[in-house]
């Protein structure tokens, strides 16, 4: 693994503003009445600069026969597990296993709602009342967390230079207890991976309402995987899919071509850009993008994670090869896409790094016009919220008959 690459200075927060309190998705649709299911979340589709008012179960009729979308089938972990460094209680963040089996953790202050806030270091503290330093992440090497179980994290080293959110720890046993550490190839039941199957919760932030049980978190698209690796938190985009949907897209002749991207913790406060997350592209996945970019269909990655793992895979030829490992990629405007044609996402604050993705794809004047429409239709955001379907802009010929018109 390596920091992550090509990330462009802070982008000033867009002129569309800050999204109020109120906008934010408390609980998942199918808990907000009765009879209601995941797809009741509602859509926007922005087409260029175009934009039009949907709810999510219209999505079949809004694509083509032809039409490929790229899912990610990544797992989503019980990644939040209560810990204690020292006499005092934290909540482990359990982001990403590296080869060498230590993980990626980031340590957060209990709330009083249930929730976690930003942990600040004693050290920050003590240097802010010197008029120095501010807010500081993460944590001084050679800090011990003891974990459930008997097990130890200690933490090493920051996971990326510059950054104290996000440190790399190793996995230890019980003091004098040899033997009992995280292994490269540890069993999905054993080590952290058993802990959080046994003691985890999934993340949630304080923008949510309640506790929620791991399936809540669980796209119909999930698979588990051979090595117990997964997501820390939900790839969230798929969340308003159903089997019955999924059914009726590919009857009405839309494919459906699987990836995986293991997600990291997200930047809740800092809105860092994203670290480096273990991909893969299968052979049958690459040969049907292939195919379908040779042809008249349209590639829609299902969520971000979905795009930063089908560009990761392309060549500079724009032919999508089979591949898997790690991923350091920022998509960016300057970058921009050479294999996704739209995108399906959540919405986002407007400082998150994910907006440079969208822009890449769509532009900037038509992410600015959508986002101008979802605050001015009181739309959703966060996990639980409301979705956004970017679609390449239409020309006159086609306007007539945009949908899958069966």
């Amino acid at each position: 693994m390596t920091p992550a690459t090509g990330v462009p200075p802070r982008e000033p927060v867009r002129a569309w503003g800050k999204v109020p309190e109120e906008l934010s998705a408390r609980v998942p649709a199918e808990q907000r009445g009765p009879g209601l299911g995941r797809d009741a979340v509602r859509l926007l589709v922005s087409r260029g600069t175009a934009v039009s008012h949907h709810a999510f179960r219209e999505l079949p009729r809004l694509l083509r026969a032809g039409d490929l979308l790229v899912v990610n089938t990544s797992e989503t972990l019980a990644a939040a597990v209560d810990g204690r460094l020292g006499h005092t209680r934290v909540v482990v963040h359990f982001s990403t296993r590296g080869d060498d089996g230590r993980w990626a953790v980031e340590l957060r202050d209990p709330d009083e709602r249930g929730t976690t806030r930003a942990r600040i270091w004693n050290s920050a503290r003590s240097a802010r009342r010197k008029g120095g330093g501010g807010r500081r992440a993460g944590g001084p090497a050679g800090c011990e967390v003891r974990l459930p179980g008997g097990l130890r994290l200690v933490l090493e080293e920051p996971l990326s230079p510059g950054s104290g959110r996000l440190w790399w720890a190793r996995v230890a046993g019980p003091e004098g207890v040899e033997g009992t550490g995280e292994s490269p190839t540890a069993a999905p039941g054993t080590g952290i991976l058993g802990l959080m199957r046994e003691h985890g919760r999934p993340i949630r932030y304080s923008y949510t309402e309640r506790d929620q049980p791991l399936s809540v978190y669980q796209t119909v698209f999930a698979l588990p995987s051979t090595d117990g690796a997964g997501s820390a938190e939900m790839p969230s985009a798929a969340r308003p899919f159903t089997a019955g949907l999924v059914t009726e897209l590919v009857s009405r002749g839309v494919q459906i071509a699987p990836i995986s991207l293991h997600t990291g913790v997200a930047s809740a406060e800092a809105h860092e850009p994203p670290y480096p997350e273990r991909f893969a592209v299968p052979e049958t996945s690459a040969r049907l993008i292939n195919a379908v970019k040779a042809g008249d269909g349209r590639v829609v990655a299902v969520g971000t994670t979905a795009v930063r793992a089908v560009e990761s895979a392309v060549d500079a030829d724009g032919v999508v090869r089979a591949r898997a490992g790690w991923t350091d990629l920022v998509v960016t405007p300057e970058r921009g896409v050479r294999v996704v044609d739209g995108l399906l996402t959540g919405l986002h604050e407007p400082e998150a790094s994910h907006l440079l993705m969208l822009e890449a794809v769509a532009g900037r004047d038509a992410i600015s016009r959508s986002y101008e429409e979802a605050l001015r239709g009181l739309y959703l955001w966060h996990e639980f919220g409301d979705v956004h379907l970017i679609l390449p802009a239409e020309n006159p010929h086609t306007a007539h008959c945009s949908s899958n018109c069966w």
